[in-house]
């Protein structure tokens, strides 16, 4: 016989009935309503029936608020706001950040038909701007923390349209209502730079000059990323704001 392993403790959380609500309407024109509160036995049956307390009501309206409010902390910060963040609306639908990176070495990853190697190598800094379902990226000539003057130049990669926009392709985005800032602008760090650079999008270079050559280039190397070779986009901060 083959050994077996306890698999429980991977399994998510599981949740048992604990109580039941049954509303009651009567016919007619008053519409009055008598709702009635049910217990929970331990295989799931309704048992002990009685009207809804002040108690138990009370207990359902803060769950209902606790609720709530975990979707309104859409977008805090989990202490002192982090220096690199530029602006936030915290509106849980269309909220948004604007951040920059420093200059700093990353993985990339590449496809074979690129004939460039994945691996470690210096990126630019970097202006990033995200939603919860997309992501314009933008590069920078310093590591000074921009202001609405600072100009805006085209990213030096791949997947990433003339405007901006990084392309995802099948990449799942997933960002929680209840993401933090700072888990909200690691996951889109994260979600591009690990995904695979494919192809460029538009009629031109984003740099000046060949972008496979330059990463093939930097690639493994150590080599700083040589910033005289971004491309201005007639952009600055203030058009992202």
């Amino acid at each position: 016989m083959k050994n077996t392993n306890d698999i429980t403790a991977s399994f998510g959380t599981l949740y048992h009935p604990k109580s039941a609500l049954v509303f009651y309407e009567a016919k007619g024109t008053d519409n009055d309503v008598y709702v009635e509160h049910f217990d929970m036995d331990k295989n799931g049956s309704p048992i002990n029936a009685h009207p809804l307390t002040e108690r138990e009501a009370n207990a359902l309206a803060k769950s209902l608020q606790t609720e709530k409010n975990k979707d309104k902390a859409f977008l805090k910060s989990n202490g002192i706001l982090p220096t690199n963040i530029l602006h936030i609306n915290p509106n849980i639908d269309k909220g948004a950040v604007l951040w920059y990176t420093k200059a700093q070495r990353r993985q990339l990853y590449f496809v074979n038909g690129l004939d460039i190697p994945s691996g470690i190598a210096y990126v630019p800094p970097m202006v990033w701007y995200a939603n919860k379902n997309s992501l314009w990226l933008f590069a920078l000539t310093s590591d000074r923390r921009p202001t609405e003057k600072t100009p805006l130049y085209f990213a030096p990669f791949f997947n990433i349209y003339e405007d901006g926009k990084v392309c995802m392709g099948s990449v799942n985005i997933n960002i929680k209502n209840s993401a933090s800032v700072e888990e909200f602008t690691q996951a889109w760090e994260n979600y591009f730079f690990n995904s695979y650079f494919s192809h460029l999008l538009g009629q031109n270079s984003p740099i000046k000059g060949n972008c496979v050559n330059l990463w093939k280039d930097l690639i493994g190397t150590g080599k700083t990323f040589p910033k005289e070779v971004l491309k201005k986009n007639n952009k600055t901060l203030k058009n992202l704001l």
